[in-house]
């Protein structure tokens, strides 16, 4: 095969799919996956195999203009598919969510798809289809479900990985009472809402690629169940934006807390300073009349009495909750509800990846 752009070149004999030989050509309505490095290419690459010209050129005729690559499904004329659909991963080194495009035209047995940026999704799809556990469509041979269970399986991985920051985070805000975490919060509820965005374009698409998806037609149990899943992962990720709307809550009411106990021990500790203060000024004031002042005692006792003061001060507040004590953050123990729920999610979203479903 001469096409231009060209990754790998995938061959679906005997029942199972693998890489095609070295100089393949294409024989008739051979079920055929290529995969191209540019989605520009498409197109080109579906002709190359013998596809209908006619046909593969109108894949994106009725697309919405700009942005570019915007998400969409078209059904082409023989019952060819044309879909543009994001994908979202997740990167644990910066807690950062990256969406992507996938581009797939089925046309003729034919299958050419492209992914922007590189990513994983592809990779994992050429993964998963020697394994194939018979999942299979009707209109690409098991390439198009394969693809839409790669999409859905990275989505579970975000939303995993979410999960984790999300429980990782929620210790350090109440773990640590200096902790100032206000914009890794908001950079963690900014990723949230991206992979949310992506899942519902996903959502969106998986819906289109079959016309009777309502009715639960078991041969296309590869697009309901994998929708399912989408649904479930977009009502995870809802929880942790809330959990984060109310960390970001809870963790400004902990800091006016401290600012609050900061003041009233500012308060309390001027009050006490105030007390010998008065004293000090009274006799400092040198009257004629007073007769302390030529006391043998006076001098010990104004001393004596401006302790007492202070002391019987200090006790008074302290018993009060204004000294010697502080607004103190839950214990880092606090965070273990939370903390497990990643671990149910991430056995829940790994059985989809193992099984496919």
């Amino acid at each position: 095969m001469d096409s231009a752009g060209a990754v790998s070149v995938w061959v679906r004999t005997g029942g199972a799919w693998a890489p095609a030989p070295e100089g393949y050509r294409r024989a008739g309505q051979e079920p055929v996956w290529l995969r191209v490095d540019d989605p520009a290419r498409v197109v080109a690459g579906a002709v190359a195999l013998g596809a209908d010209p006619d046909v593969v050129r109108a894949a994106g005729a009725h697309a919405l203009p700009a942005p570019a690559g915007r998400p969409h499904v078209e059904h082409l004329a023989g019952g060819g598919v044309y879909l543009v659909t994001p994908t979202v991963a997740f990167r644990p080194t910066e807690s950062a969510v990256v969406t992507g495009t996938v581009t797939c035209l089925v046309v003729e047995g034919l299958t050419v798809t492209a992914e922007t940026p590189d990513g994983a999704v592809l990779d994992r799809l050429a993964a998963r289809l020697p394994t194939s556990p018979g999942v299979a469509d009707r209109i690409s041979s098991g390439v198009l479900a394969g693809l839409v269970a790669s999409l859905v399986a990275g989505a579970a991985e975000v939303e995993v990985g979410l999960a984790e920051a999300v429980a990782d985070l929620e210790t350090e805000v109440f773990a640590d009472a200096s902790a100032t975490p206000v914009e890794r919060l908001y950079a963690l509820k900014r990723e949230v809402a991206e992979a949310r965005r992506g899942l519902v374009l996903l959502a969106a698409e998986l819906a289109d690629l079959v016309t009777d998806v309502d009715e639960r037609a078991a041969e296309d149990a590869w697009v309901w169940r994998p929708a399912a899943v989408v649904e479930r992962l977009d009502h995870r990720l809802e929880g942790h934006d809330r959990l984060l709307g109310d960390m970001l809550t809870a963790h400004l009411a902990l800091v006016s807390l401290r600012q609050n106990d900061d003041v009233r021990r500012i308060s309390a500790w001027a009050a006490i300073a105030a007390a010998p203060t008065l004293l000090a000024s009274v006799y400092g004031m040198n009257f004629r009349h007073m007769p302390e002042l030529g006391w043998p005692i006076g001098y010990p006792l104004a001393v004596a009495v401006m302790v007492a003061v202070c002391v019987v001060l200090h006790r008074v507040f302290t018993r009060s909750g204004w000294l010697g004590r502080q607004a103190s953050a839950p214990a880092s123990g606090s965070s273990t509800p939370v903390s497990s729920r990643p671990t149910t999610t991430a056995a829940s979203t790994r059985r989809y990846t193992t099984n496919g479903r």
